[in-house]
């Protein structure tokens, strides 16, 4: 039997040498430039890209192949040294058939009376991967001595090299150095030890019988006959190689990179042509988030789910999202993205109410508001724990995250009026049926932990938003105003002052939590100069979690996630100089107490104040100048211009202000009795 197939073997090299040399009698070139080369691109597994490059996380290909992209630039040099050195030493010269080495291997054969060496290059074996064809019959050698020669002349060495990097098999389901390197070394094949690259030349010669993870003891011996004829051609040391046979092999696959899998899902559905997909993710902070919400959740209870946003609010950069507290634990429904699901905020959006009323001129930190049970037509809203403080400042309200004066607050405002400032700062709110009431600012509604975490972003960066996106190079919508600067101050200013959960870090950071009705939704919000962090928990489904508080559980895994960042946290900007820092006494009369909507927003009386220039919806060009002229009401007058005091204690109806700055402007006058007139300009160049 053996000297069957040696005589075989010597036939089929005969056979082709013979062949070529006919061939080159006639017309050799005609018949290599005539081959129809088979299908050369391949499906390449998708990948999510962190921000640094490395892989977050891997697909395979449709038919459950492993087969990740690699230049040779990608591949340890040494690798690259040894496969040639090993499979075809003068890969880098001959013309796809190294007819050299086809001589020698018959007249050894001969010789030895057994197959001695092969006679087959590297780019004979890439023209047999690409077919799938046979290796021994005579008609399968002639196809890739054909296939060869035609690579070489239409590709060149380093797309044939290339073409074996991401196609030789490596046992199972694995294709390529890449994905070999990454399943039995957890790395990237860019720096590999001796060891490791001696067994990558070994596998493709016999990928199934020398599998490390089945066939250890194969494997090891066939990486020890590497390393030998490595020394042999003086690429190693005798040191060397035998330092690497002391390193074992690998007896297992490793999993492949799998994080950040809900946005990974996200991209690869937004773009399913795409192969690599760059991301702005931080890796190792999305690495130590994930087990920290896993073992969150673990402690709080069955079915709990965790979502954590972490951005840096200069930038827009969203550095890591977790969707859930485990994409693969099932009694958690870790499938769902709860950084998408739209849940009740519960008191979240309280900041932007305060803001907006600051923005207005209805109040400033230092007004005083009531809590007392209140009737707003047939909306009765009750405080979190039925207890009311009277008379307290408004900053105090917020900080206690009270219900009353928030309700007060919006109904003067409007929720209309709140609602378009939310989309202002690019949240898509999910309302109920009808027309919205005023228990959108106690959480009747629905948003996205990225869309909340988005509007402090807002507030981080002095009122201005930003659109967050874990896309590399997005394109950003222009930046709008959700909040003047000096509101966007008072309010970090206020909630800064919060007092950190026990055993938490301290440092400089502005938070606000939510617990929805029910106890369904629990949050934390929080950001310093640089970063903003969103956390929520909860059940996918929906269902409570009796006693589950936003303060209790969600706030001590903000300040953790925060720890995270490797970061001191930045402290932040000091109030810009239009900020009234004053105490309540030293206030205008009209901001020392909050006057109900009917007397702020009061319009009917014949006397009530108004702006008889500029008129509302007017655009000036003002020179520097702003000319304003009041008429009716009761001096003396407070002018305000976007929340800011710009006259206090006016008498006169007309004055004149130095004003440059172009956009649009809101100008309020509120009389002494607290009535008020507003209107909104347009300030040209």
């Amino acid at each position: 039997m053996l000297r069957e197939r040696l005589i075989g073997r010597l036939a089929v090299g005969l056979a082709i040498a013979l062949f070529a040399l006919g061939l080159a009698r006639d017309s050799l070139d005609q018949w290599v430039d005539g081959t129809v080369l088979p299908p050369l691109v391949a499906e390449a597994s998708p990948e999510v890209l962190a921000r640094d490059g490395s892989l977050l996380r891997a697909y395979t290909v449709s038919d459950g192949r492993w087969r990740l992209h690699a230049t040779p630039a990608d591949v340890d040099p040494r690798y690259v040294n040894m496969l040639l050195a090993y499979e075809d030493k003068r890969f880098r010269s001959h013309p796809g058939v190294d007819w050299r080495a086809t001589l020698r291997a018959v007249a050894q054969a001969v010789w030895h009376g057994e197959v001695v060496s092969g006679g087959s290059t590297l780019t004979m074996q890439v023209a047999r991967i690409l077919e799938d064809g046979p290796t021994g019959q005579w008609e399968g050698k002639i196809r890739q001595v054909r296939l060869a020669l035609a690579m070489e002349r239409r590709l060149g060495k380093q797309a044939i090299l290339e073409l074996y990097l991401n196609r030789a098999p490596f046992g199972g389901n694995l294709e390529g150095v890449r994905a070999a390197s990454l399943a039995y070394f957890g790395k990237e094949p860019r720096r590999l030890t001796p060891a490791e690259a001696a067994l990558l030349v070994a596998l493709p010669q016999s990928p199934e019988r020398r599998r490390p993870d089945r066939a250890n003891d194969a494997a090891s011996a066939a990486r020890s006959r590497v390393l030998d004829r490595m020394v042999g051609k003086g690429l190693l040391s005798p040191a060397e190689a035998e330092a690497a046979l002391r390193d074992p092999v690998p007896a297992r696959r490793r999993d492949f990179p799998a994080l950040a899998p809900h946005l990974s899902d996200q991209l690869l559905a937004a773009n399913p042509i795409g192969t690599r997909h760059a991301t702005t993710i931080d890796k190792r902070l999305q690495s130590a988030l994930e087990p920290l919400a896993a073992q969150t959740a673990r402690e709080i209870g069955e079915s709990i789910s965790v979502a954590i946003v972490v951005a840096d609010h200069q930038t827009g950069e969203i550095l890591a999202s977790i969707g859930s507290a485990g994409y693969l634990d099932d009694t958690r429904a870790g499938w769902v993205d709860m950084t998408r699901a739209f849940r009740s905020p519960g008191s979240a959006l309280k900041p932007l109410v305060y803001g907006l009323a600051f923005d207005q001129g209805l109040a400033h930190p230092e007004t005083l508001i009531e809590d007392r049970p209140m009737a707003f037509g047939s909306y009765a809203p009750q405080n979190f724990d039925n207890h009311y403080r009277g008379t307290i400042r408004i900053s105090e309200a917020l900080r206690q995250s009270l219900n009353i004066p928030v309700v007060q607050l919006t109904e003067a405002l409007t929720p209309e009026r709140l609602l378009a400032h939310m989309r202002r700062a690019g949240m898509e709110p999910k309302l109920p049926q009808g027309r919205p009431g005023l228990a959108v600012a106690l959480g009747g509604l629905g948003v996205t932990l990225n869309d909340l975490t988005q509007l402090y972003a807002a507030l981080a960066r002095g009122g201005e938003s930003i659109a967050l996106s874990a896309a590399q190079s997005p394109r950003h919508p222009a930046p709008r105003r959700v909040l003047s600067p000096e509101a966007a101050w008072q309010v970090t200013h206020i909630l800064a002052q919060l007092p950190p959960p026990p055993r938490a870090s301290h440092g400089p950071m502005a938070w606000k939590t939510g617990t929805s009705y029910g106890h369904r939704d629990a949050w934390a919000l929080g950001y310093d100069a640089r970063h903003v962090v969103g956390v929520w928990i909860g059940r996918a489904d929906g269902t409570p979690v009796p006693g589950a508080f936003g303060a209790g559980i969600a706030g001590p895994l903000l300040f953790a996630s925060f720890d995270r960042l490797k970061h001191q946290r930045e402290a932040f900007a000091p109030p810009p100089p239009s900020v009234l820092l004053v105490s309540n006494p030293e206030l205008p009369q009209p901001l020392r107490n909050f006057a109900s909507r009917s007397a702020a927003l009061s319009t009917t009386a014949p006397d009530a104040p108004k702006l008889a220039y500029p008129p509302d919806g007017a655009e000036l060009e003002t020179g520097g100048a702003l000319v304003v002229k009041l008429r009716d009401g009761r001096p003396p007058f407070t002018l305000l211009a976007n929340g800011a005091p710009l006259a206090t204690g006016l008498r006169d109806r007309e004055a004149q202000f130095d004003w440059a700055a172009p956009g649009f402007l809101q100008l309020t006058v509120i009389d002494a009795e607290g009535r008020a007139a507003r209107a909104s300009i347009r300030v040209l160049n």
